[in-house]
């Protein structure tokens, strides 16, 4: 400790003026990162953001599961009048001396041209974000016990980056009793007294932080927050605890990989579970889309998250666009999509008109279409009525922003040319083909096959009357808006005709479903009259020896002379 103590003495006099004096300099230094943290962080709460960045950007030991604590309470640790205090607990290997020189300067983050390592922040003064919350904001790690204020140092008219030293309020052991366990405390804890006016703000977005935070991020397993009162009554932020775990199904194929991820979080004593199909893939940088900030990118990944079950809602809306950790752009795509697209200023949203992110964007429905199939198509012996739900993943609504809309529609016209949909084939083989290629049939239909079905009636051949017929898995009310989108139609109503001839509906079945099959033909006859069911052998009679015959309609209109069977009279006398 006495080595950190020195060396932050050293970091405080390179800030001091020669003789004493204010060197003016330091005066339009310290204006300089107000400003620019007054831009960049425009809203109270994007420290939040800036802190799960850090945590995500830390080294840690092998063997730790990396985990990021925020816990607020109303005891005043640092004696400054705060209303409310906010600790963050991460368990990294905690600040080097680089990195303490680092946070005592603008723009020399330790991270900067390290992005192919894997580091999500860029612009260098992240952990300034939080003078937008405190105005003296303190560090505990690896020793070093310092803390920062917005307020000028007398000494050199410099805010902001000058570390002071701190040997009480608070001690360790006033950190160690709100963090209330019995174990060591995590390696580095960040101790922000609340300006009065931000303590609300930051207890709303702390009870809003989404569960999917943690989707893209590689190390941060676990985020927790919760709100530490001496009376229990008085706490207002609803406790959460976000954990990731992943169960990776590796699989290398056109220099991409997928995997399922679950992510679980737990509120108020409730349990909520969400499993994720992850796909990443990789794409060569175009020359087109190269930008300075990018520059020595050679290419770029994309990964897609569609959500197997509901997704997670706590606080905001759920976000559609990632760039690692969640813009504000909703995209109305039944996916997520995340890349490392370039940001405007507030982290709210990707730069629009961005070259680099226009080129990311248009490799986004290619990597859909390999998801999408391998999602559809890749799974061995699972039913086809499992395989149903998956449609929900096609972004038939339109989004809000003209480049997704543009996005959306190269998807729609990738899906139409692909072997995506599955005909019904009564068998344990499945059969995919293009939308254009399959058609669908009436309900009331499908409850004839059914029922022909279990008295045996072979359909296996159902396909072969001039259209593949779309599984009845697929074949539902709830999809009516998807397959549309993909112009999947209703067969032409000649096709019922050739099935009922060519399947041996008529005479396979019992009376019951004879007569349903009557009924459906009634009840859509202004349909059918046109077509060729006249001259299908449809019609049962009674021949002379007593034995049922076949006839169809046209022959019983046209003056042959057959004995009906009694309750099959209403067809004929109806329609002919």
């Amino acid at each position: 400790m006495e080595m950190a103590k020195e060396h932050i003495e050293e970091i405080r006099r390179t800030k001091f003026s020669i003789g004493g004096e204010p060197n003016p300099l330091t005066e339009d230094l310290h204006q300089a990162v107000k400003n620019l943290s007054a831009e960049l962080y425009a809203k109270d709460v994007h420290f939040l953001m800036e802190l799960i960045q850090n945590a995500e950007d830390n080294d840690y030991l092998e063997g730790v599961d990396p985990s990021l604590e925020f816990i607020i309470t109303s005891q005043d640790i640092t004696a400054t009048g705060a209303q409310a205090t906010l600790l963050i607990f991460n368990n990294e290997k905690g600040f080097s001396l680089k990195n303490i020189e680092s946070i005592c300067s603008v723009g020399r983050s330790t991270k900067k041209g390290n992005r192919r390592r894997g580091y999500i922040g860029e612009k260098g003064i992240g952990f300034k974000s939080v003078f937008l919350v405190a105005a003296q904001p303190y560090i505990f790690s690896n020793g070093y016990q310092i803390r920062f204020n917005e307020d000028p140092c007398p000494h050199c008219n410099l805010g902001y980056i000058v570390p002071e030293w701190v040997e009480e309020n608070p001690t360790v052991s006033d950190i160690k009793q709100v963090y209330g366990s019995a174990g060591s405390l995590p390696t580095t804890t960040v101790v922000l007294p609340l300006k009065a006016d931000k303590v609300k703000p930051v207890k709303q977005q702390l009870s809003s932080i989404h569960p999917e935070v943690l989707l893209f991020l590689t190390k941060i397993k676990r985020l927790s927050v919760r709100e530490r009162n001496q009376d229990p009554r008085t706490n207002t932020v609803s406790a959460i605890a976000i954990t990731s775990e992943t169960n990776f199904v590796t699989r290398k194929n056109i220099d991409a990989e997928s995997y399922t991820l679950h992510l679980s979080a737990e509120e108020k004593g409730s349990d909520g579970e969400c499993s994720y199909y992850m796909w990443k893939q990789k794409f060569p940088v175009r020359q087109e889309n190269k930008v300075e900030r990018r520059m020595d990118a050679e290419e770029l990944s994309i990964t897609l998250a569609f959500p197997i079950q509901e997704r997670l809602h706590r606080g905001m809306s759920s976000p559609g666009l990632y760039a690692f950790l969640p813009t504000e752009m909703v995209t109305n795509f039944p996916f997520l999509i995340q890349a490392d697209f370039l940001l405007a200023s507030s982290r709210e949203t990707i730069l629009l008109d961005s070259k680099w992110n226009l080129g990311i964007l248009a490799c986004v429905p290619t990597a859909f279409i390999n998801a999408f199939v391998s999602l559809v198509k890749d799974p061995e012996n699972v039913p086809v009525s499992s395989l149903a739900p998956m449609l929900r993943f096609i972004p038939v609504n339109s989004s809000s922003y003209r480049v997704l809309n543009s996005v959306r529609e190269s998807i729609k016209a990738k899906l139409v040319e692909e072997d995506i949909v599955p005909s019904e084939s009564y068998s344990q083989q499945k059969f995919f083909h293009k939308p254009r290629e399959v058609g669908r049939l009436m309900p009331a239909f499908w409850n004839i096959l059914g029922s022909a079905r279990k008295q045996g009636v072979s359909l296996h051949n159902l396909s072969s009357h001039g259209k593949y017929i779309l599984s009845s898995s697929f074949d539902k009310q709830e999809y009516d808006h998807i397959l549309s989108f993909l112009g999947v139609e209703p067969v032409n109503d000649g096709w019922y005709a050739k099935c009922i001839q060519g399947s041996n509906l008529v005479s396979g079945v019992s009376e019951d479903v004879y007569l349903d099959i009557l009924l459906f033909l009634a009840d859509n006859w202004s349909k059918f009259d046109r077509t060729n069911i006249k001259n299908i052998s449809l019609v049962k009679y009674v021949g002379i020896n007593g034995a049922v015959y076949l006839c169809s309609i046209n022959e019983c209109t046209n003056g042959m002379v057959i004995r009906l069977c009694p309750y099959h009279v209403t067809l004929v006398t109806c329609h002919g």
